[in-house]
C-alpha cells in the first residue's frame, strides 16, 4: 500500500506499508495527514492494521523528518509529532499507536519531550542505524519506534546489520541498498526470523541507557562526562574501541578525564 508523492519541492518521496496477508490484516485509516499549517516537509503516512492470530491492533504513522542544514533544521518537526500522536488518538481511538520512521535525530535529543509527556517512548536507545563509511561501522541512531508502552506488549526491538547478514561491504550496501538498516519491533511472543541484528533496547530497560564507544551516535556520546561534539566525534573516527582506557588517545582526555568516564559508569561494556 503506497502513498501518493509528498514533499515540498521538487524532489519527493512516497511511504509503503508492505504485509504478510496469511498474518495480518488492514483494517481502516490509510491516509496522508493533512498539514494546514505546513509543519512537515513530508506528511506523515498512516493506516491500521491488525493481527489475523491474537487480534492486536495497531495504528502506524510512517514518517521521514526533513534533514535539513543543522539539527536545528529538524527539530520543528519532531516537537510537532506530540500534536500528530494526540491526533492518532482522535482518530484510532482505543488502538495502540505507534510513529515509526527516519527522525534524523537520536531519541535523546531534547526537543522529543512534547512526544515523552504524552506517554511515548523510542523502542530503541542505543546503538546506531546509518551506515559509516568505513566498512563495519554504524554512524547514527535516526530510526526508531515510538510508543506507549502501557498499551502495547513491545516484547523487542533492534538494529538488523544487514550489510553482515548479505555478506557485503558498507560501500556496496550504502550505493545498492541503503545507508540505513532497518529496525524491527516485536510484540507479544514474537521472534524475529534472522540472526544479523544487533539489539537496540532490552525490554526490560536493563542495558537501554548504556553508551557504546563503538556504536553510538554523536549524540549519545556527547552525554559522556568530559565528551563535547568534538571529541565525540574524535571517538568515531578512533573506532574501534577495545577498552574505556583507550580514549587517552584522544587529545584532552588525559588519565584523569578518562577515570572519570570510566567511573561515571554510562559506557556499555566493550
Amino acid at each position: 500500500m503506497v502513498s501518493h508523492e509528498v514533499g515540498r519541492s521538487s524532489y519527493q518521496e512516497s511511504y509503503a506499508y508492505l504485509w504478510r496477508d496469511s498474518a495480518v490484516e488492514y483494517t481502516k485509516g490509510a491516509v496522508v495527514y493533512m498539514d494546514s499549517g505546513d509543519q512537515f516537509a513530508r506528511e506523515p503516512y498512516f493506516a491500521e492494521f491488525r493481527d489475523r492470530d491474537v487480534g492486536q491492533e495497531v495504528a502506524m504513522a510512517a514518517i521521514h523528518i526533513v534533514y535539513g542544514d543543522s539539527r536545528a533544521d529538524r527539530t520543528p518537526e519532531i516537537r510537532e509529532l506530540a500534536s500528530i500522536w494526540q491526533w492518532m488518538s482522535e482518530v484510532y481511538p482505543d488502538t495502540p499507536r505507534i510513529i515509526a520512521g527516519d527522525f534524523n535525530l537520536s531519541p535523546d535529543n531534547a526537543a522529543w519531550q512534547p512526544l515523552r509527556e504524552q506517554g511515548a517512548q523510542p523502542a530503541i536507545t542505543s546503538g546506531a542505524s546509518t551506515l559509516s563509511e568505513t566498512d563495519g561501522q554504524y554512524a547514527h541512531l535516526y530510526d526508531n519506534f515510538w510508543y506507549d508502552s502501557s498499551v502495547l506488549d513491545v516484547s523487542g526491538s533492534g538494529i538488523v546489520q544487514y550489510s553482515k547478514l548479505l555478506g557485503i561491504t558498507n560501500e556496496e550496501g550504502r550505493s545498492t541498498v541503503s545507508d540505513h538498516a532497518p529496525v524491527y519491533l516485536s510484540l507479544g511472543d514474537a521472534e524475529p526470523g534472522f540472526t544479523s541484528a544487533e539489539a537496540g533496547g532490552d525490554s526490560d530497560g536493563s542495558a537501554s541507557n548504556c553508551i557504546d564507544l563503538n556504536s553510538g551516535s554523536a549524540e549519545r556520546l556527547d552525554a559522556l562526562p568530559n565528551i563535547g561534539p568534538a571529541r565525540a566525534q574524535d571517538i568515531i573516527d578512533g573506532r574501534p574501541w577495545q577498552s574505556v582506557n583507550d580514549l587517552t588517545r584522544i587529545n584532552g582526555i588525559g588519565p584523569a578525564r578518562m577515570q572519570e568516564i570510566q567511573s561515571a559508569g554510562q559506557v556499555c561494556k566493550l
